[in-house]
């Protein structure tokens, strides 16, 4: 029994210490490791399974929309940088330079790509000359590196893995569709295929992607009230179309600008579904993105015909399309049921002798930790409606988390004491970039997205009439 206690007691408790459970989280499920060089994390084969899942619900989605997928080099030359001023001067802080190679300066310093909107940019200037190749939608799944100083586990490191999609439109109101109809796309996933719920809407001037005239973004609660930026979706403009001379021929016969998108999430979602879901047990994983959706132990496996049985079982599902594994370890049930529930498999089946005899097997959910009896007929159909459920309550359970810990102020220590308490505040606000600094400076909350459609007579700051409600919060 030590043994098994022991185990859960190297998770620090989740209330008290939350950013040290995070931690506890991610290596002892074998998630993550860390790599040698300062700030980078080493995707353990647990952790690249959920990026692959997700990489498998997104990909589908991008196809759907027309999206096709490509690949762009990582160096980039840094004169490229230098064509867009807003965006040089947005991420020269966090860009890694490669100066010499084969044991000679290079004629021209490469930046490791931060983002990839100047190398595509470059590119689609080649690919679009007529109004017949638009719109163009292209996207890619790759690593970037962000130069950090403090850097924790999916959530922000030096290095890290995303998709970014870019897209070349004829006019304005097509590419702002695309921005908006891709940030639904986002929002559709995070809901039904990660069981979060997002807020989404515009950022502020001072929030916005560097070159953008508009980002959108979806937001997350976590547990500890905090916000994760879980992705964003910007509308360009023709402010890269411009700098990277994006001109088509019109059909009228008139070379024109083009207008330009770029959207993107990464790996942060991983640190998203650990943040959102888990407990003081460790891990609680979605079904849809789960790695594995149901374990089997063996109860008295020692007992004739025990674990033949789990392997007719474990294969039946296998061929149904769930995602399952056996363990038939020489570890205790009960160690095996932590080191399940640690690693936040969605439904532990048990089946021993009585079991058997019976026709029945035991399921317990890890969501809610509830156990039920499910018959050995139909199994397929009878864990796969399970599954569904714990997938449909997880978003639920969530919803309710966040709808409760939305609130309201009318100023700046109404503000405070709200993200004191771990919350998102709804504030008015007067557009003044002063305000919005000062609200940062005082509450350490910043402005996550507009709360569209609402209306606050005042701003939270000044006082003076309130132009927009923006939902403030503190923010990974």
């Amino acid at each position: 029994m030590a043994k098994e206690t022991q185990f859960v007691e190297q998770i620090a408790d989740i209330n008290a210490d939350f950013p040290q459970w995070y931690t506890d989280v991610v290596l002892k499920t074998k998630l993550v490791d860390y790599g040698p060089v300062k700030g980078t994390m080493v995707i353990r084969p647990y952790g690249y399974a959920i990026w692959e899942n997700i990489q498998k619900e997104l990909d589908t989605r991008f196809k759907k929309r027309g999206v096709e997928n490509a690949y762009f080099p990582l160096l980039i030359p840094m004169s490229f940088f230098t064509k867009e001023a807003e965006h040089v001067e947005g991420f020269a802080p966090e860009v890694a330079v490669v100066t010499h190679a084969g044991g000679e300066d290079l004629a021209e310093p490469l930046a490791i790509r931060p983002t990839s909107e100047t190398i595509i940019g470059t590119m689609c200037s080649k690919w679009v000359q007529s109004y017949r190749d638009l719109p163009l939608k292209v996207n890619q799944w790759c690593n970037v590196m962000r130069w950090e100083k403090t850097t924790r586990p999916f959530l922000r490191t030096s290095e890290f893995l995303w998709q970014e999609g870019h897209t070349v439109h004829s006019n304005q109101a097509e590419a702002e569709e695309e921005t908006l109809g891709m940030l639904e796309t986002y929002k559709e996933f995070a809901e039904n295929c990660l069981a979060i719920p997002v807020l989404t809407g515009r950022k502020t001037e001072k929030e916005k992607f560097a070159g953008a005239v508009a980002t959108y973004t979806m937001e997350a609660m976590m547990r500890d009230g905090k916000s994760l930026q879980a992705g964003t979706s910007h509308y360009l403009g023709q402010n890269f179309a411009t700098a990277f001379d994006i001109k088509y021929l019109g059909n009228e016969g008139v070379l024109n600008t083009a207008y330009t998108t770029s959207w993107g999430v990464s790996t942060r979602l991983i640190g998203a579904i650990i943040m959102t879901h888990g407990d003081e047990r460790g891990l609680v994983l979605p079904p849809v993105v789960a790695p594995i959706q149901c374990v089997i132990v063996p109860i008295a496996s020692r007992k004739p015909g025990v674990v033949e049985a789990c392997e007719a079982l474990k294969q039946e599902l296998e061929a149904g399309g769930v995602r399952v594994t056996l363990d038939n370890s020489d570890n205790s049930p009960g160690w095996k049921f932590n080191e399940w529930e640690m690693k936040g498999v969605p439904v532990r089946i048990e089946l021993g002798p009585r079991d058997i005899e019976a026709g029945k097997m035991i399921c317990a959910r890890r969501d809610t930790l509830e156990k039920t009896e499910m018959p050995l007929t139909n199994v397929v159909e009878g864990v796969k409606a399970l599954l569904a459920s714990v997938q449909k309550d997880m978003l639920e359970a969530a919803r309710k988390r966040c709808d409760a810990r939305i609130t309201y102020a009318d100023d700046i220590q109404g503000i405070l004491a709200g993200v004191d308490g771990g919350n998102f505040v709804k504030a008015g606000w007067c557009g003044c970039r002063d305000c919005e600094d000062k609200i940062k400076e005082e509450t350490g909350a910043t402005a996550r997205v507009y709360a569209e459609g609402e209306v606050k007579e005042t701003c939270a700051v000044c006082g003076k009439k309130s132009e927009h409600v923006i939902i403030y919060a503190r923010a990974y």
